[in-house]
């Protein structure tokens, strides 16, 4: 059972194991920590795959192309030096997309955006100042028709989860396309996980799809309830615990223990699972008890 509350979700078509494998090799301090498959789902049969990368918790799923990875969403890796940022850049482009050069910027000394061989975005940064203690902070940009709603998006978000806050936010000023006032960059919190946030007015051919969602770890039903009633805002991207937030983010509202309650009886939660929109978890348990 994660630490973590919140737990990016990467969905792969058939590459979950090996990028996992290849995560794991690439930075420190990580490792798989689960493997396990689902049979018989729209999909077909399912990889599911656990892993730590700098000790931060994710999860991935081979379910088929109906998704590709864009930069939206895209995690923050802080380095403590030159020599990190050089090292982890030359692993991650190999066969990937650079987006940033890396190279010396007004807000870093060091610094490059990158979309790895499998499509997941990374920005490796040394900060020179306000270096946050957190190794991986997910990034979420807000492009096309929500251009503009990154401060909004913050201030729904941090009002949804308890122990949350903004922190600074350095807005865009005489840097056409983007407006005045809009958000340029900045940190929150949800549970006291860190995020960052900001606008972008450039043209981009992408926008938030399910190819990268956050898992919410619930207690119980009524907290399940409670994120899927505050969170979920497009009713027909309800499924199996799936939803949509108002600004186009996926989200996934299931039970802390959802691996525990499948795997007691496969044969009989898994169908059931999969005709769910809200997770429930007493009809999880009862099909996991019947023989």
């Amino acid at each position: 059972m994660s630490k973590q509350k919140i737990i990016p979700h990467l969905w792969f078509d058939k590459e979950a194991v090996e990028a996992a494998e290849f995560y794991t090799s690439v930075f420190d301090n990580s490792k798989i920590t689960h493997k396990s498959r689902i049979y018989d789902t729209p999909s077909g049969d399912c990889d599911i795959v656990g892993f730590t990368i700098l000790d931060y918790d994710f999860m991935a799923i081979s379910a088929g192309p109906l998704f590709k990875f864009n930069p939206s969403i895209s995690f923050t890796i802080s380095c403590d030096s030159v020599e990190e940022v050089n090292e982890l850049w030359e692993k991650l482009t190999l066969g990937g997309k650079i987006l940033m050069e890396v190279s010396e910027y007004p807000f870093s000394p060091r610094y490059g955006w990158i979309q790895d061989k499998y499509g997941v975005s990374w920005q490796i940064i040394l900060f020179e100042k306000g270096k946050p203690e957190e190794k991986i902070i997910p990034h979420i940009m807000f492009v096309e028709d929500v251009c503009g709603k990154a401060e909004e998006a913050m201030n729904f978000y941090v009002s949804v989860f308890p122990d949350s806050k903004i922190g600074d936010i350095s807005r865009y000023k005489n840097q056409s396309p983007d407006k005045d006032g809009t958000v340029a960059h900045s940190f929150f919190t949800l549970r006291w996980q860190l995020f960052g946030a900001m606008d972008s007015a450039h043209e981009h051919k992408f926008k938030f799809n399910e190819a990268i969602s956050f898992i919410v770890n619930c207690k119980d039903q009524e907290e399940i309830d409670y994120y899927w009633e505050k969170l979920s805002a497009v009713p027909e991207a309800e499924q199996c615990g799936w939803i949509k937030d108002k600004f186009g983010v996926s989200w996934q509202i299931i039970p802390e223990n959802m691996g525990e309650l499948m795997s007691k009886n496969p044969d009989k939660t898994t169908p059931v699972m999969l005709k769910m929109k809200k997770i429930i978890i007493e009809d999880l348990e009862k099909e996991g008890e019947e023989k």
